[in-house]
This record gives structure tokens, sequence and C-alpha cells, in this order.
């Protein structure tokens, strides 16, 4: 069983989230060309070890959460430091000093 952890609930099973994807910065929309949205909406990395993913606790707190999760072994840990430095209202999750970011930029399209 995969354990999200969220920030206003604990642990729970991740069938309670809908996976976002990759926690990528978002583009200035009044500026952005097509190119950046192409690369923001569809190219991914794809990494063989840590990645910070956005996931949407849809059956608890229906906030947004940040976490690290190895995509070799599933392990998942809240997300900390600079790599919970995805824009969010109010600066990034590092320089709140928040160890999981539950008010990341929804994505493209909003919630389900």
């Amino acid at each position: 069983m995969l354990l999200v952890p969220c920030p206003h609930c604990g642990p729970r099973n991740a069938s309670e989230f809908r996976y976002v994807g990759e926690a990528t910065t978002r583009p200035d929309p009044r500026g952005a060309s097509p190119e950046a949205w192409r690369s923001y909406l569809y190219l991914r990395r794809n990494p063989c070890g840590w990645q910070h993913e956005s996931w949407y606790h849809r059956a608890g707190c229906r906030k947004y959460v940040t976490v690290e999760r190895h995509t070799l072994t599933n392990e998942v840990r809240p997300a900390t430091g600079p790599a919970a430095g995805v824009p969010v209202e109010g600066g990034t999750a590092a320089e709140r000093g928040s160890a999981v970011d539950a008010t990341a930029t929804p994505p493209p399209g909003g919630a389900p």
C-alpha cells in the first residue's frame, strides 16, 4: 500500500488522492510561448530515483500536497528544502519553512 503524507490529515492511502504529476513551475500565462506551454504540459524528466510530485487529496482535505517519491521503490516522504520550491501563494514552501506544500498551484483544468 502506498501511503501519501498529508500535512492536514496525516498519512493516507494513495487511493484517496489524485496524482497530478511532476512538480514543475507553471509558465506565466501572459507571456509564455507555445513551446513553454508544451514543455510544461507534456514533457517530463521521468528520473529513476527521487522525484517531486503534486497530489490532490480529493477524499480528504481537498488540498494539493507536494511530496518526494522514489520512482523505483515507491517510497514517499514529505518534500523539504529547495526541492519543495514550487511557486505557491505567499512564496515557496521552502521560503515559508513548510515541510509539505499543501497550497500548490492547481494544474491547468483544475481539480476533478
